[in-house]
């Protein structure tokens, strides 16, 4: 497969914000068997699963990544995006930098009103990454405080520029619950809590992994030949209670629904030859595109994904290259709502 046979055309400004309820966005179901389309609204989707199927979700967290400072002598507006802790106790993270060609080592950065934080600039590891040192003497609880209410909700900036205040609710699932992603697992932020009751009530089961989303997930390929591209390594985490439900509903003939591309992700990187999965943490850098024999899930949901996405690759693999790409085109022409506050699909 090829980079340039994952283009289409999209336009970002059809879903600017969220649907009012989150399981009142479109679903489309696409039948792998048969090439079937179906239009219906996500609160529908329990009526394609039974007692004792499994539902597998991220957990993960987003955090408010984005700042905003100025860098010394100068004042000059700086953008930084946090990505990763490097280490709790020097207060080192790695980030990127916007402009980065006007950051050196040794810089020192300010944020906030009366300079609430600084930063000293250690290391250059990429064209537009960097090391962070935060001087801050105080204990780690306030730090940490400090710079989390400084920073902004990672919005993508295709969605639009304003982030909004009820973007720091939105803009994550019901069930996050452990930090550390920079953008959120879109597909799991259609489910309500009334949709999780209504699931426990129709004895649908769940699990949660952990897979912290990181800006490699959103990188862009820029090599046509795809076995040539690199992902950013993200990390995971599999509980030994998520890895028992998953290979019990294996066992049992019944099926297991992959919640999403990090989901899907994560699930084929710690799955064994024999079929199961085991309970491990660790960091994947796997990238899915056809062709690919997937072993554990058997249907999926996903958001409608970018042009040239990683993602949108994993899920033509996953639900057949031909038929996905029709789905595509019918949701563009049913006015279908693509990317982070988008409909979504289910492939059975």
């Amino acid at each position: 497969m090829k980079l340039s046979q994952y283009g289409y055309d999209f336009t970002p400004e059809l879903a600017q914000h969220p649907t009012v309820n989150r399981d009142d966005s479109r679903l489309l179901v696409l039948h792998r068997a048969t090439g079937e389309i179906e239009h219906r609204i996500f609160k529908d989707i329990l009526d394609y699963f039974d007692e004792r199927d499994l539902f597998v979700f991220n957990d993960t967290k987003v955090f408010p990544a984005r700042l905003y400072g100025n860098k010394e002598k100068t004042g000059a507006e700086i953008e930084i995006f946090l990505l990763r802790e490097l280490n709790r106790e020097l207060r080192l993270w790695d980030v990127l930098v916007d402009p980065a060609r006007k950051i050196r080592i040794g810089n020192k950065l300010y944020f906030g009103d009366d300079d609430l934080l600084v930063a000293e600039v250690i290391d250059n590891t990429t064209s537009r990454g960097r090391t962070l040192r935060f001087l801050f003497d105080g204990p780690y609880d306030e730090f940490k405080k400090a710079l989390f209410a400084l920073g902004e909700t990672p919005l993508p900036r295709w969605v639009r520029e304003q982030v909004e205040p009820e973007d720091a609710e939105r803009y994550q699932t019901i069930f996050a619950d452990k930090e550390g992603a920079v953008a959120a697992p879109t597909a799991g932020m259609h489910f309500s809590k009334h949709l999780m009751k209504r699931m426990e009530i129709k004895g649908v089961e769940r699990a949660f992994l952990t897979l912290h989303v990181g800006l490699g997930n959103f990188r862009t390929v820029d090599v046509e030949d795809l076995s040539k591209h690199k992902m950013d390594s993200e990390q995971y985490f599999v509980t030994e209670e998520a890895a028992e439900a998953v290979n019990r509903t294996k066992q049992a003939g019944r099926k297991v629904v992959s919640i999403g591309t990090t989901v899907m992700r994560t699930l084929e990187s710690v799955v064994s030859t024999g079929g199961t999965i085991k309970a491990e943490s660790g960091w994947t850098n796997k990238f899915i595109f056809s062709p690919y024999e997937f072993t554990v899930a058997d249907a999926m949901v996903s958001n409608f994904h970018l042009p040239y996405s990683t993602q949108l690759m994993m899920v033509a693999a996953f639900g057949g290259y031909d038929a996905v790409m029709k789905a595509y085109r019918t949701a563009h022409e049913e006015g279908y709502r693509f990317g982070t506050y988008g409909d979504a699909m289910l492939i059975l």
